[in-house]
């Protein structure tokens, strides 16, 4: 078996590719690899705090793979930190790293040009998975996720904070993606099949900063 790392982000879709991954006799996960905002100890984008991170590791039963990034971070800065990460797994026989990409080439291109050179192969366990269905399919699974970001400009701020569920599928205009996957949103997964047990929260304040709404989780 090959040993993985999955890029963990916290959200549904992370979630879900490790579901998959552990179906299959192919891949070992040796581990769940996130980027945390140093100034706020939040993953990047996601906002989701450090301790429902660990939680939801502790949940998969798995170690949990860090990566400070600092804020302000350029894209060189992130691309030497990735570089370090990605020696650093080599050295502990990490073979893939697994993303949870859905179907946009450009981001899955940039991840192999990340990679390339670097004796990491890059793993794509949910491409071209159709997103209609795979969201009722998460959902009808038992996968419970709260959407802790919203893009604004894409879908109501409204939606902020609201359950990955099927009212909210049904409350999404025509152009939304169900996924998220062209950035209208962002999540973070407490429960389904591939946690032990449920993470539980409870919500904490909604606030609009760098054009993004926030909702954020506290731990209950």
């Amino acid at each position: 078996m090959k040993r993985l790392l999955l890029s963990w982000s916290s959200g549904k879709d992370s979630a879900w590719a490790l579901h998959v991954l552990r179906q299959s006799s192919e891949f070992e996960i040796a581990g769940l690899l996130t980027t945390f905002n140093q100034s706020a100890d939040r993953v990047a984008m996601h906002a989701v705090r450090r301790v429902l991170v660990e939680q939801q590791a502790r949940a998969a039963g798995l170690p949990l793979w860090t990566i400070p990034l600092p804020w302000p971070c350029s894209n060189e800065q992130y691309e030497a930190l990735m570089a370090q990460a990605c020696r650093d797994a080599m050295q502990r026989n990490i073979e893939c790293i697994a993303f949870g990409d859905l179907f946009l080439e450009d981001v899955r291109a940039y991840r192999e040009r990340q990679l390339s050179g670097s004796g990491l192969t890059p793993i794509f366990p949910l491409w071209h998975m159709p997103t209609p269905t795979l969201a009722h399919e998460m959902i009808a699974a038992g996968l419970k996720a709260t959407l802790t970001c919203v893009d604004p400009r894409k879908l109501d701020p409204s939606f902020a904070g609201r359950a990955f569920d099927e009212k909210l599928l049904a409350d999404f205009p025509a152009h939304i993606d169900p996924c998220g996957e062209n950035g209208e949103f962002h999540s973070f997964a407490h429960a389904g099949p591939m946690f032990a047990q449920e993470i539980p929260v409870v919500p904490g304040e909604t606030v609009t900063r760098d054009n993004f709404v926030f909702a954020d989780l506290l731990p209950a």
